[in-house]
């Protein structure tokens, strides 16, 4: 009776480990089927995700190079509507005006850089001319420089035999011909400045008698007839104010550099009188 209770254990815990083992190696099975599936479905998503980032990719770097090229063609075509919306015949003399003030501009600037000079390093030279060669040295050393205050010491030594007096007086005189020759151009740069804004008024206000009359024919006052007549008729007048603000910038600057030279010129001829009384005294 206990073999046979013995014998029914033993094969109960054996039928069970063997169910057990089954079950366990079923479950393994599943869990490496799923892990498998999980793995071919995250390769299978990392492939769809990259290919799209890396399509978008290209498309945006596309997409920007276009658009770059786009902004480009964008700002010189909207600078020509611009100017045709504002009309040729008004924005072409606006157009004349910015040009003709921008090359007085350009010459005067480079006529003014060309025209300054090192005062101090002129006086020294000038008073070494004088104690080693006397007035002839000092007038070689005026000629071989350039600018108006060389210019001015020239005609100042011309005078010397003359008196100190006359020197003054000639030196006075041509510092006033030099200021006028500095200052040639300003007039006419001035002209174009104030021309400018008044041209796009005269744009602005024959572009709203323009599109009264379109009112007028239409017999109706059409919210699109009157703003686009109003925003080309206002066209002329920004055009016309920027040309002018860009040449009053420039006209100051010229201005500023005029205003230093003759402060240099007048300067630099006291220095020369004081010069040559020294220089009379020694001889």
């Amino acid at each position: 009776m206990k073999k046979l209770l013995t014998a029914l254990t033993l094969s109960v815990l054996f039928s069970f480990s063997i169910v057990n083992t089954g079950y366990a190696q079923d479950e393994a099975v599943e869990d490496t089927t799923q892990m498998e599936e999980m793995m071919e479905d995250t390769a299978a998503a990392k492939e769809m995700a990259e290919e799209p980032v890396e399509e978008a990719g290209g498309e945006t770097a596309e997409e920007e190079v276009s658009a770059e090229v786009e902004t480009e063609q964008t700002f010189h075509q909207r600078i020509k509507d611009t100017f045709i919306d504002g009309g040729p015949f008004f924005m072409s003399f606006v157009l004349v005006c910015l040009i003709l003030g921008l090359a007085l501009c350009i010459e005067r600037i480079i006529y003014l850089n060309m025209a300054s000079t090192n005062k101090t390093k002129l006086l020294n030279s000038i008073e070494d001319a004088l104690a080693s060669g006397g007035v002839e040295a000092a007038k070689d050393v005026c000629r071989n420089t350039r600018g108006p205050i060389a210019s001015i010491f020239y005609q100042g030594l011309e005078r010397y035999d003359e008196g100190i007096e006359m020197v003054e007086k000639s030196v006075v005189s041509y510092g006033g011909v030099q200021m006028g020759l500095l200052e040639k151009g300003l007039s006419w740069i001035s002209l174009f400045i104030a021309l400018a804004p008044m041209l796009g008024f005269m744009g602005t206000v024959i572009g709203m008698i323009e599109a009264f009359e379109a009112i007028a024919a239409e017999n109706n006052i059409s919210p699109g007839v009157v703003a686009n007549g109003i925003k080309v008729a206002l066209i002329t007048t920004v055009s016309g104010l920027i040309v002018a603000i860009i040449l009053q910038i420039f006209y100051n600057y010229i201005v500023a550099k005029v205003d230093g030279i003759v402060n240099d010129m007048e300067d630099a001829s006291i220095s020369l009188v004081d010069m040559l009384l020294r220089h009379r005294s020694k001889a």
